[in-house]
């Protein structure tokens, strides 16, 4: 006999009205939330998180797995000659058909390897050609050039020469397959220091970085994701209480859970000199920011490493800024002991039209169009993706992308066979309502709650086995649909959607069963509720049955408007899980 449940079990919304807030809907951070450094007790603890914070920010920037590299085919012309340095334009391939522009400056006078130096400009009006008393990229790379550097400064996406894209684009579409503005100037940066070190002045094995402002956040993604970088100074933007505010330093998923001085602190424990300024976000940067990113560098042993100076000035790379970084370049690049001697010698700035790299001259042939670039990313994604034979190396990939954990623990206490589970420091709530029994047990969900998940005539079958039945309101549905922002700015890149939300609850609803009911659970659900399931299970680490029939088939369009995850077809979409799932 199928065991009925009483009918205040079937009127969920009221029967988990009383229930506790679940934090996805209350505490949403910000690109304006105060945030401060976890505490990481033991070097360990930190490299486990280090991992796992680099393989979030990679696949946020849609470089995971890594793009394959395609000749650089780099175009260097409109040589400027000073007696004691050089200015040249510069062209690279960094993706088929698509050029990076930008300047590269050489010392003169001078013979044998240089250090090489990437110098991302941030989001001054003129670019990587802004010269004011604020900020100037030309002054700073001109005394690199006589200190002794080779230095490229190169366009952010939709600045200067560097026009095959908006600086902001893409919709849902793009952010399905992770091709967005952060991605593609992380790309960027990772083939400019694939163009220094190709240079045969240039010591291909000491490479620095710096930028300020936006150039600032472009320097601590690169070094966050590439090793090569041995010393970096990132100017004006490792700060606890502003983390970015244009598309090009958001993306989503890219701080879940974290924010930029975890992201920054990846460069440990190689040299990092943290600029700062008394007129901007980075005015706490001694007290706070600079203490947080010792104590990681003191996991190492290395705290001598990282440096913070602050500046008395509005958000900048004026000229003592600019000063600060050329002494810690001396001291940590050069190994100068005089190094606190560096000083800025004055400039002289050349004329707009001789230093475009597209002054009087188009893209070279084979240049593609947006659409055309955009096509390509998800071509040579989907063909990545298909090489990836190791299911371990699937289901990690698609975990990153869902942005999803399987919990040491879960809380949930039975009060008349209600449960409400909640992962413990997350704070997150999931209603739902256990009915003990035997054997394996089953846990059912439905897009419109609890309720229509009771009539599911597999879920009947099982109750009248008697197998235990665990019933929940994933993410948004049922009683627990509550309001949520969905579209404030940069929402995405600190918040899950809801579709994330439902297969984390999935995976929470798992493990608890794990302790409370052991044996291989099924899961049960119908209609859309069936594509929440397939993925819960492709990454789930502990075998389950499905039980959840879907005429889903992981298009783009499907994807926007039934499953909403971004970076989800970069990471193998709708084709990983049936693999992942097949029997």
């Amino acid at each position: 006999m199928v065991r009925l449940l009483p009918l205040f079990v079937l009127a969920a919304g009221a029967i988990f009205a009383q229930g506790p807030a679940d934090s996805r809907n209350t505490r949403l951070p910000g690109t304006n939330t105060a945030f401060s450094m976890p505490p990481y007790r033991s070097l360990a603890e930190w490299e486990a998180r280090r991992k796992l914070l680099r393989e979030q920010v990679l696949m946020a920037a849609g470089l995971d797995p890594m793009p394959e590299k395609n000749p650089l085919t780099p175009q260097v012309f409109g040589k400027i000659s000073h007696k004691d340095y050089s200015i040249e334009k510069v062209l690279i391939q960094t993706l088929p058909g698509y050029w990076l522009a930008g300047n590269l400056y050489r010392p003169a006078g001078k013979s044998g390897k240089f250090p090489g130096v990437v110098s991302p400009h941030g989001h001054w009006n003129y670019g990587r050609l802004e010269h004011t008393p604020l900020g100037s990229i030309p002054a700073r790379c001109i005394n690199l050039a006589r200190q002794g550097y080779v230095v490229f400064a190169y366009d952010m996406v939709g600045y200067n020469d560097t026009v095959q894209t908006g600086h902001g684009f893409g919709g849902k579409p793009e952010q399905l397959w992770s091709f967005h503005a952060l991605g593609l100037q992380t790309w960027n940066s990772i083939r400019a220091v694939d163009f220094l070190q190709s240079l045969p002045d240039v010591d291909a094995e000491m490479i620095a970085a710096t930028g300020a402002s936006g150039g600032g956040t472009q320097t601590f993604m690169l070094t966050a994701v590439d090793d090569r970088v041995k010393v970096s100074a990132p100017v004006n933007m490792i700060s606890g209480i502003m983390q970015g505010g244009s598309v090009c330093e958001n993306a989503p998923g890219l701080r879940h859970g974290a924010y930029n001085v975890e992201i920054a602190a990846l460069m440990a424990p190689r040299p990092l000199l943290m600029v700062s300024a008394t007129g901007d976000w980075t005015r706490n940067t001694l007290e706070q920011e600079y203490p947080a990113m010792k104590g990681i560098y003191e996991l190492f042993d290395r705290a001598v490493l990282v440096e913070a100076v602050r500046i008395d000035a509005p958000h900048n790379y004026n000229q003592d800024s600019r000063e600060a970084v050329y002494q810690f370049f001396a001291k940590h690049v050069k190994k100068d002991s005089n190094w606190a001697s560096y000083k800025e010698q004055s400039v002289r700035l050349e004329k707009l039209q001789d230093m475009l790299a597209l002054h009087g001259r188009t893209l070279p042939p084979g240049a593609l169009t947006y659409d055309q670039i955009f096509a390509q990313w998800k071509t040579r994604a989907a063909t990545q993706i298909d090489r990836v034979t190791n299911p371990a190396e699937r289901r990690r990939l698609l975990t990153r992308a869902l942005s999803v954990s399987w919990p040491a623990a879960v809380e949930g206490a039975l009060m008349e066979k209600r449960v409400t589970l909640s992962r413990p420091s997350v704070g997150d709530a999931v209603p739902g309502m256990f009915i003990p029994g035997q054997g394996e047990p089953v846990l059912a969900f439905h897009a419109e709650g609890t309720g229509k998940a009771y009539e599911l005539p597999a879920v009947k079958k099982a109750m009248a086995a008697n197998r235990p039945v665990l019933l929940i309101d994933v993410f948004q549905t049922g009683s627990a649909a509550a309001p949520r922002p969905a579209d404030t700015t940069h929402f995405l890149t600190f918040n899950v959607t809801n579709d994330q939300g439902r297969v984390q609850d999935i995976l929470t609803a798992l493990r608890w069963l794990e302790a409370k009911a052991p044996g291989k659970p099924t899961i049960i659900a119908a209609g859309q509720a069936s594509v929440w399931a397939r993925f819960a299970v492709a990454v789930s680490p502990v075998p389950v049955a499905l039980d959840a029939p879907t005429a889903f088939r992981g298009t783009d369009q499907e994807m926007i408007d039934q499953f909403f995850v971004p970076g989800i077809q970069r990471a193998g979409g709708w084709k990983s899980a049936m693999m992942l799932t097949a029997k």
